[in-house]
């Protein structure tokens, strides 16, 4: 198991959390900066593959809510997001004030691994690069399922590896050591985004991690690269 501090006696879903109470404050600047403004792309994309008409979405590891608010243009639905870091959760609320969407987007704090609804209480689910924290993988995508209807869709962003050559190679330079380096510097977090490529390396992408969606219970799932293959867009059918 990856863990923000691989030294460390506390759990990882209590690494986690503090690591992103930690990185709240300049998680937004740093997401779009690093990711040169590709992660609006992503999350639009994998929004245009909520084909049911959901009018209620559960947004899973919501941080700062920029799922959920992508997700409020869709017609008449309602968003719940949820979080196990409170620091990011009090950015997104802003947000979420701030675009005059309270009504429509609550988020709180809750586990993924344990959450807090009933059965069958969703139409969609979305995740974005959050699934990888899970400190159970099964655990927390069992749970996405069982709270989802059936005939519901799940949209999954993660980052993945580019196969394509010189991709691949220019890719793995930049994630390993440019992203990880402006990272720490603009955060003040020495283990944040160092945790990040490693956190990636060690993901079951692609064919497993669908191997694992049908093993929690979903019908269907196949996965879209997005931007020469460095992030995934997984979806999976209930």
């Amino acid at each position: 198991m990856i863990k923000p501090q691989q030294n460390s006696l506390k759990s990882k879903k209590t690494q986690v959390a503090n690591m992103f109470d930690n990185i709240a404050k300049n998680y937004d600047f740093l997401n779009h900066t690093l990711s040169f403004g590709m992660d609006f792309y992503w999350r639009k994309k994998a929004i245009e593959n909520l084909t049911n008409n959901p009018k209620m979405i559960l947004d899973v590891a919501t941080g700062t809510a920029d799922f959920a608010i992508a997700a409020s243009k869709l017609n008449k639905v309602q968003i719940t997001g949820i979080d196990i870091s409170k620091n990011m959760l009090e950015i997104g609320k802003k947000k979420v004030a701030q675009k005059g969407l309270e009504k429509q987007i609550n988020l709180q704090l809750a586990d993924s691994e344990n959450l807090p609804f009933k059965n069958e209480s969703f139409d969609a689910i979305t995740a974005g690069f959050g699934v990888r924290n899970f400190e159970n993988l099964e655990v927390g995508l069992s749970e996405m399922c069982r709270v989802l209807k059936q005939g519901g869709i799940a949209v999954i962003l993660e980052p993945s590896t580019p196969k394509i050559f010189p991709i691949k190679q220019i890719y793995s330079a930049y994630f390993h050591h440019i992203l990880p380096f402006f990272g720490q510097l603009i955060s003040k977090d020495k283990r944040a985004y160092n945790y990040l490529p490693e956190s990636v390396d060690a993901f079951p992408e692609n064919e497993k991690f669908m191997s694992i969606l049908k093993k929690v219970g979903f019908s269907k799932a196949h996965y879209i690269p997005l931007t020469l293959g460095i992030v995934s867009l997984y979806i999976a059918i209930k």
